[in-house]
């Protein structure tokens, strides 16, 4: 089995912060997993654990790792399975999909920490894709992980079980098209990025595009930023054809395009691109380097176990479940992310949640919210951990 093994030295120290390190952790799941760290010089802090998205890795949290620190915790932001420096992983997109399933990827989590000799962190922090992982230590494993912030990605809660059904009659079957067929029959034909981020194709045509992994990756973090002027989110009435083709189609694509051709057109100028203080050139260069070795696959993999189901069986063991610890809900006021599945953010507030304290969506951001507004990021969760 093909696994991503190359030994890598650790992240020159000239890209980063000051009082961030960067290092390797061994025996991890598997893996030896590349962190960043933040407030290692003393012992015995509390501990924050910071977990990153798609397509970004730990040098996301660059920004606000710091601040933390000075705040007195010792802050820990790994590049999860499929990213950055970590190996130990499958890179195949025939290869081992069930190792990056949810749970799994909580296994990965508790082992780092396992490894790091903590016993619990003050709060787990996720965003995009990472606050999935963020939401599910929480539920699954309270006692590691304390409180919970969530970014960019509302938490619905656990899939249900079907309920009372064992004298009810049985359903007939629904006719008509499922969502994927009525995206496509769309006067614009249209399908669902995470479904397109699932085929055999997406690494590929991310990875090696006409213009370059850099420019794709400038145009896609500009595309889903703040700097997007079009970026005006709205909730959704329902998850049909009609109202899913509303979000952006970064998120719900023409039905030829990849997602390179999906962005491309909306590059930004020069005077933009040297304009953007939140990811200057050398900044996004961090990005395209790792990218350009690593390829997306190993990210696209997630989107696989969501998409194909691979996730299932193991979130309806907690069905019913709620997350019980202090929790809090961070984005961008401009992320279409908070919306796209409809009715996540208000579940998420009224049911998933039960010690929600506090639901906060920054002007100025996107859906690169502790990128684009780190300050207003730091206030809120530190505001959260003090409380939390």
């Amino acid at each position: 089995m093909a696994t991503n093994t190359a030994e890598m030295p650790p992240l020159d120290e000239a890209v980063l912060p000051p009082g961030i390190r960067s290092r390797f952790v061994s025996g991890v799941n598997g893996m030896q997993m590349h962190v960043l760290e933040a407030g290692h010089e003393a012992k015995d802090r509390p501990c924050v654990l910071l977990l990153h998205g798609f397509p970004e890795i730990a040098y996301s949290w660059r920004t606000v790792m710091p601040a933390l620190a000075e705040a007195g915790f010792h802050v820990v932001a790994p590049d999860q399975r499929g990213y950055g420096r970590t190996t130990g992983w499958d890179p195949e997109y025939d290869g081992d999909l069930r190792s990056f399933r949810l749970l799994n990827l909580v296994g990965d989590a508790l082992a780092l920490l396992s490894a790091l000799g903590v016993r619990s962190v003050h709060a787990v922090v996720g965003h995009d894709f990472g606050a999935s992982v963020a939401a599910w230590s929480a539920l699954v494993r309270p006692d590691v992980f304390r409180s919970v912030a969530l970014m960019s990605a509302p938490f619905a809660g656990p899939p249900s079980l079907p309920f009372g059904t064992a004298d009810a009659p049985p359903q007939a079957a629904k006719a008509g098209p499922d969502i994927h067929e009525a995206l496509a029959r769309l006067p614009r034909p249209r399908k669902h990025y995470q479904w397109h981020y699932s085929t055999r194709a997406a690494n590929a045509e991310m990875w090696r595009p006409p213009e370059g992994v850099h420019a794709f990756l400038r145009a896609y973090f500009h595309n889903k930023s703040a700097d997007w002027a079009e970026n005006q989110p709205k909730p959704l009435a329902g998850w049909t054809a009609e109202e899913l083709a509303k979000l952006p189609t970064y998120y719900v694509m023409d039905l030829d395009r990849g997602m390179a051709e999906t962005v491309a057109p909306h590059m930004p100028g020069a005077a933009d691109v040297a304009a953007c203080r939140w990811l200057p050139e050398a900044e996004l260069s961090v990005y395209s380097t790792e990218y350009a070795r690593t390829g997306f696959q190993g990210g696209l993999q997630w989107y696989r176990c969501r998409t194909e189901g691979v996730n299932e069986p193991d979130l309806r063991v907690f069905s019913g479940r709620t997350i019980d610890v202090p929790s809090v809900f961070i984005a961008g006021a401009q992320d279409w992310g908070i919306h796209q599945t409809p009715g996540a953010l208000d579940a998420m507030q009224s049911r998933a949640c039960t010690q929600m304290l506090g639901c906060h969506l920054i002007e100025g951001a996107g859906h690169w919210v502790q990128q684009e507004q780190p300050e207003a990021v730091t206030d809120r969760l530190l505001e959260f951990l003090r409380r939390g």
